[in-house]
């Protein structure tokens, strides 16, 4: 194998162990489902919450926001 078709290497965290250990089980596909939404919901208020911050910190008002979104550039 060349360099660029090896397989990459990683190494799981502590955390990542624990959640493959726990859910070590059979689950159905709605189980799946609501774990995947929980999941989204948890990393989307995350994002929200960063995204709050970092509009406090410049300064940004909803109307530069809405400039920036509407910047054809």
């Amino acid at each position: 194998m060349t360099p660029a078709t090896e397989p990459q290497s990683t190494k799981l965290n502590g955390l990542q162990i624990s959640l493959l250990r726990l859910f070590d089980r059979g689950m159905s596909d709605e189980e799946v489902l609501e774990l995947r939404r929980v999941l989204v919901a948890h990393m989307s208020q995350k994002l929200l919450t960063e995204v709050e911050r970092v509009n406090e910190e410049r300064g940004y008002t909803a109307a530069d926001v809405e400039e920036m979104l509407n910047d054809p550039s």
